[in-house]
């Protein structure tokens, strides 16, 4: 056990979970590499939990950082600020959301908090509408309806949550349908939910769920949501705090994958915008973010620094046109990891689309979780040179595939590579 571990065992909580039996620190990175302590490299395939979004240690983000850190670090929203309002400009262009406003936060948890109090403000009602095997954020509100036990260690909150089936395709109880089936069957619980409630203020889901394992429903279940929604005026939010920016390759924002009713009401962000500075938001109509009627600021959100960070990243990205990348190598990469897995028995199913890839892992024959199982191909690619990571609803046994996306087809190639000798090492059904 080495010193450093010892020392984060004596001060951080029990709750703080680290990777790996020997957890690794590391201690700098290039492009979508990264080194630890004793200097071993790896090849890095999630990111700082999809945040790194670009590249480890990209010069343009590092320059402004830099050059802004040597102007003004701090000021407050108390204050106009340049690079915030230039930011904010980019994003509301971008967000397809008419007549947009945008407040930024430090996080995607504090950006979900944000948009629940819009939507209970300007609705006037505490329920919510929540997805199965969501996740929303470590706060009391964004704990509290997350659908996901794993990660909600209270049920204690002040909003009244219900939860919608629908953000897992090949589970539950509408499972065997065609998608077309699903959809329908979706919205007709939905809608008979909606007969035993009160007003309703928001629906709030990921597009593709992040911590729930990279799981969705079919394209078009959300738009055909929100023709219920808007019947009863209830608001719809999109967690876009792991999908934004291109990551799933084919959109921009992964709403747009159900966007054929309009867009969301309001959109949450964060992670990839400040290539591993703390940026989160939210971005509203007008009338919504201008609902509240009580005095706010932001002490942190927004800071100049922060701010310059995401310019600087969402111009690379733009330019570079990095969501064609992940739609280009990151097809590669799940056609070549669904090619590794086929006839491993632990493998239930590979999905994911983009730079966005989950592995389910599941007791060889059966449709039972297996987080060892999990545990065993997380320590088998980091000896090997890959860090990947882990989730999933059912007692965490997916992998999740995340990489920066300009990760290189030889990159991809070389993670496969690892991927494929994991997978392979695991017991099949008999053994």
């Amino acid at each position: 056990m080495s010193s450093l571990y010892e020392r984060h065992r004596a001060v951080a909580p029990d709750w703080l979970a680290l990777y790996y039996k020997n957890p690794i620190e590391l201690t700098h990175g290039e492009g979508r590499h990264v080194w630890d302590a004793d200097g071993n490299r790896y090849l890095d395939f999630f990111g700082g939990i999809l945040t790194t979004m670009t590249a480890h240690a990209l010069p343009e983000v590092t320059k402004a950082v830099a050059e802004q850190a040597g102007r003004i670090i701090h000021s407050s929203t108390l204050y106009l600020n340049r690079p915030m309002v230039e930011l904010a400009e980019r994003v509301a262009a971008l967000s397809g959301i008419p007549d947009a406003r945008v407040f930024f936060t430090t996080s995607g948890t504090e950006a979900n908090d944000t948009a629940l109090l819009l939507a209970t403000a300007y609705r006037r009602s505490n329920q919510i509408l929540a997805m199965r095997n969501s996740y929303h954020g470590r706060s009391f509100s964004t704990v509290g309806i997350t659908g996901n036990r794993s990660w909600s260690p209270t049920g204690l909150s002040p909003l009244q949550t219900l939860y919608v089936h629908g953000g897992v395709r090949t589970r539950g109880p509408y499972a065997q349908y065609t998608d077309e089936r699903f959809i329908d069957a979706c919205v007709a619980d939905l809608e008979d939910l909606l007969g035993h409630t009160r007003d309703v203020a928001a629906l709030i889901a990921e597009p593709i769920q992040g911590v729930g394992g990279f799981t969705s429903p079919p394209d078009g279940l959300y738009a055909a949501f929100r023709r219920v929604l808007d019947r009863h005026g209830i608001l719809w939010i999109a967690d876009e705090v792991q999908t934004g920016w291109g990551r799933t390759g084919e959109h921009f924002w992964g709403w747009q994958a159900h966007g054929q009713a309009g867009p969301p009401d309001i959109v949450t962000f964060a992670k990839g915008i400040g290539n591993g500075m703390s940026i989160g938001g939210v971005v509203a109509r007008g009338e919504i973010m201008n609902c509240l009627d009580a005095n706010s600021i932001s002490t942190f959100g927004g800071s100049p620094v922060t701010m310059a960070a995401g310019l600087a990243n969402l111009s690379y990205l733009l330019e570079h046109d990095l969501q064609g990348n992940a739609r280009r190598v990151g097809g590669l990469l799940i056609e070549r990891i669904r090619a590794a897995a086929a006839g491993t028995d632990a493998v239930r199913e590979v999905r994911g689309r983009g730079l966005m890839i989950g592995i389910e892992l599941t007791e060889p024959g059966t449709d039972r979780a297996d987080p060892d199982a999990a545990a065993a191909v997380l320590e088998t690619t980091r000896a090997n040179g890959l860090l990947i990571g882990k989730g999933g609803g059912h007692n965490t046994s997916t992998l999740r595939i995340a990489p920066p996306l300009s990760l290189t087809v030889a990159e991809a190639e070389e993670g496969a590579a690892i991927l494929e000798q994991a997978l392979r090492s695991l017991p099949s059904a008999g053994e």
